[in-house]
């Protein structure tokens, strides 16, 4: 039975390491499953790198979370999509993680959001075509940077296949950022877990594992299956995915007893 708490990583938190080390240390770390970045191990449009890291994961009992993808809806356009949903459909993702744009949801034009909008629905009507739903990162920078422009862009969209990733954003106090969990928590699937603070100092995962216990707990409330991503560990080293592996699996397992 699958549990409604899937702990995995994102490749780019070993971007320095080849695909298959990457794999080496998920296996041992206990972890379920990987999101892989398109940015070093699964290139746009690189077919034959994506099926063979989907088979050497296969062959390990790790699961492909989703594809990482550069994508940045507006920007880029539905031929720049073509090779992203190449490689994921090779990869067997059954998520592309896309951006929102290159600006700030207060300094865009109303020119800039109307390209994030169309570009996106374009993008999704190909991905749904190939049965893969897109989910924007929810970050800074971005039109997604709050809340509520996170939420007015969904409803701007309008399509099924669009969703979003969450992320506790940098320097928001814990009640603040669960806050914002529940408001986009029906459009989650995927969490990328780490711990910043108070800034983007790199702590251990156990440094906020309150905030982190509390989220766990709003995911789990829904009844639906999520990913939740270990993405960036201190000092870049891969020795430490072990321990915060352990930690993210105590932590997603605390109210799984019987």
């Amino acid at each position: 039975m699958n549990r409604p708490l899937s702990p995995g990583i994102c490749s780019v938190t070993l971007r320095h390491l080849p695909a298959s080390a990457v794999l080496d240390v998920t296996a041992a770390a206990r972890l379920s499953c990987v999101e892989w970045g398109a940015d070093v191990h699964v290139p746009p449009g690189d077919r034959v790198t994506a099926a063979r890291v989907r088979a050497e994961g296969l062959d390990r009992g790790i699961r492909v979370a989703s594809y990482g993808s550069y994508f940045r809806a507006g920007p880029h356009t539905a031929e720049d999509f073509t090779a992203v949903l190449s490689s994921a459909v090779a990869l067997g993702a059954p998520r592309i993680r896309i951006w929102a744009g290159t600006v700030g949801s207060a300094a865009a034009t109303v020119e800039q959001r109307r390209a994030v909008v169309h570009e996106t629905r374009a993008a999704a009507r190909q991905a749904s075509d190939a049965g893969i739903e897109l989910a924007f990162e929810y970050h800074s920078g971005t039109l997604t940077d709050t809340v509520g422009s996170t939420l007015d862009l969904l409803a701007d969209v309008g399509h099924p296949g669009v969703r979003t990733y969450w992320q506790p954003n940098v320097g928001l106090a814990d009640a603040d950022a669960l806050d914002d969990l529940r408001q986009v928590l029906p459009w989650v699937d995927t969490v990328h877990v780490f711990s910043w603070w108070p800034r983007q100092e790199r702590l251990p995962l156990a440094a906020r594992d309150r905030l982190w216990r509390d989220v766990f707990t709003l995911l789990r409330g829904t009844g639906r299956q999520h990913d939740t991503l270990l993405e960036f560990v201190v000092d870049d080293d891969a020795d430490r995915v072990a321990d915060e592996a352990a930690t993210l699996t105590r932590l997603i397992g605390e109210d799984d007893r019987g």
